[in-house]
């Protein structure tokens, strides 16, 4: 699976119509529609491709899942979504209920996010990434320290350290 990188701004007809980004509709691999559903943690709306859905539904049948989560998941994204067909020119037609939640008006800003992304009002994604810088450096976050991290979860988790991530990580 290929990821979703960088941000790109459209604009938005007044039919909804926006232009999904070249690059994203290739990491689709073909893929004629996508996934989308509000947000659980911002005001932009969350994308992904069908196959990504269906590996999240696989994920809610782990028997360790609990059930709050698995019911907020079910209820949340996948009563919340909606499958939108790419036309031939790689546009999608966004749900007026779902322009009004992100408050998208003339223009949308879709943001990679690995194996998803989100459609953001470019205003609102400028100010979540200048909040989101400035707290990437009060908490010291980078790169290196990221896989720093990772590497000792690892290196844990093979000595058989008996803590999961969320002793270690809580929040």
């Amino acid at each position: 699976m290929g990821l979703f990188l960088s941000t790109y701004v459209n604009k938005v007809d007044k039919k909804g119509r926006v232009s999904v980004p070249s690059s994203f509709r290739g990491v689709l691999g073909g893929q004629t529609e996508l996934i989308v559903f509000r947000s659980l943690q911002a005001n932009a709306i969350d994308a992904c491709s069908v196959d990504y859905m269906d590996r999240l539904s696989e994920a809610l049948d782990n028997p360790n899942m609990p059930d709050d989560m698995r019911d907020l998941i079910e209820t949340t994204v996948f009563g919340g979504s909606v499958r939108l067909a790419l036309d031939p020119e790689g546009r999608i037609v966004l749900p007026e209920n779902f322009l009004a939640f992100a408050g998208i008006t003339e223009g949308a800003a879709f943001v990679g996010r690995r194996h998803t992304f989100q459609i953001w009002d470019p205003e609102a994604l400028s100010a979540h990434e200048a909040a989101s810088r400035d707290r990437s450096r009060a908490q010291n976050i980078s790169l290196s320290t990221i896989l720093a991290r990772t590497n000792s979860v690892l290196a844990a988790g093979s000595n058989g350290g008996g803590r999961n991530d969320r002793d270690r990580y809580p929040g």
